[in-house]
């Protein structure tokens, strides 16, 4: 399951009908929402405060960093009570109502960092039944309940599912089509064009074509391999495989994954390791966040010398790109890090997660010792400016000498809690 920036989902459904990253090029807005103290990231929240704050959570918990209480809290206070995530709302406190728009995006994503920070059971279940309750009579599902199914956001749930522990193929719509045999409506036209063979859709246009996404294929790759957004390095290397003739089309998960695969190495190879932005009218450039995730979606399929080609493209160049678009960014790059055996405290010369912690509530044990030091301060100032304790270390008079010793003394060295 590959990653969506929500900020961008309704932007780009209207245009491409892909959900891609904020140009990295264009600085963040001002923000007319107040940001709240638990939420990663200054920009505007409206459209991805979820999202980002959902990626940045599993990703701190993906590297061992144990995030701050009110940044998990912030995230499950965004529940509604029908089970779904928004967006983004100001006020918790509210009880959302239909001007409340959930999406599924947002609430697979929640359910991924939330199921792996543990303590959450109830509101993943009651998440993962609202999912399976929007599910589309075609197995797959759409951004927004009661739209056409995409390839990105069926992908984002299948892999909410597997870390649930529920299996996908069971999620059925009422055409008795799984969430897998969703997946595989995906495949792209191929129209004669080799190149084509292996990609996926985001979905259909108007007149039913089907056009390879790139973004869409890694995202299918990573669902149909039943794989979450953090993928553990592969311990063996699997050849790529030539894609099925586009004809006959791709008929099982194995063969979506292979199929996919092959594409995804084939276009990133043709633009030196890394992806370009497809989007219409825009310059064609770099595009980061689809590359990590064609990274995290070779690695999810077993493909490490693959993958470990574009991780190593985004060691050398990812990192302003990172700092400029905020912590969802961050987040991806840890993924790619780790899906491919890299540092992610030492990715291409950055500490990712440093980085990744300094847009947000300090974690726990930076809290802690932040706290502990206060206390140390507080205590100087009672002790007149030191915390020393003194020893006697010995006093005799020498009678002969009238002199004594001194009393001598020692600094206790401070203990950091």
């Amino acid at each position: 399951m590959t990653l969506r920036r929500s900020a961008a989902a309704l932007a780009a459904a209207a245009v491409l009908g892909a959900v891609a990253a904020p140009a990295a090029s264009a600085a963040p807005a001002p923000s007319p929402v107040a940001i709240p103290s638990g939420l990663y990231g200054k920009s505007d929240p409206t459209y991805d405060g979820v999202f980002r704050q959902s990626l940045a959570l599993l990703a701190q918990q993906t590297v061992g960093v144990k995030p701050a209480t009110k940044a998990v809290d912030w995230l499950v206070a965004q529940q509604c009570d029908n089970g779904g995530f928004p967006a983004f709302r100001a006020d918790a406190s509210r009880p959302c109502d239909a001007k409340v728009l959930v999406d599924t995006n947002a609430t697979a994503a929640a359910v991924q960092a939330l199921k792996a920070l543990g303590g959450q059971d109830a509101t993943v279940k009651k998440a993962v039944g609202w999912l399976k309750s929007v599910q589309n009579k075609d197995g797959g599902w759409p951004y927004s309940p009661g739209t056409p199914s995409d390839a990105n956001s069926t992908s984002i749930v299948v892999g909410a599912l597997v870390a649930a522990g529920e299996r996908p193929k069971d999620a059925m719509g009422k055409d008795w089509k799984s969430s897998l045999d969703a997946l595989l409506a995906f495949q792209a036209d191929c129209a004669g064009k080799a190149e084509n063979q292996g990609a996926f859709a985001f979905q259909p246009d108007k007149a039913g074509k089907k056009f390879p996404n790139a973004d869409a294929t890694a995202a299918v790759v990573t669902a149909a391999a039943q794989k979450t957004m953090v993928v553990a390095p592969a311990k063996t290397n699997e050849e790529l495989k030539p894609a099925a003739d586009c004809e006959a089309g791709m008929t099982s998960p194995e063969a979506a994954v292979d199929g996919g695969s092959d594409y995804l190495a084939r276009l990133l190879a043709k633009n030196g390791q890394h992806l370009m932005s497809a989007m219409p009218g825009a310059e064609d450039k770099p595009d980061f966040g689809n590359t990590a995730d064609a990274t995290v979606a070779l690695a999810a399929a077993g493909h490490r010398d693959a993958a470990a080609k574009p991780a190593q493209w985004l060691a050398r160049n990812g990192a302003a790109w990172a700092k400029q678009t905020g912590p969802a960014a961050w987040a991806q790059l840890v993924f790619a890090a780790h899906a491919t055996g890299m540092d992610p405290r030492s990715f291409g010369g950055t500490d990712l997660v440093e980085q990744l912690n300094a847009t947000g509530p300090a974690p726990q044990a930076k809290q802690a010792a932040e706290d502990a030091g206060k206390k140390d301060e507080a205590k100087k100032d009672d002790t007149g400016g030191s915390s020393a304790t003194w020893w006697v270390v010995g006093v005799a008079f020498v009678a002969s000498m009238g002199a004594g010793f001194l009393i001598s003394g020692r600094n206790k060295k401070n203990q950091q809690l």
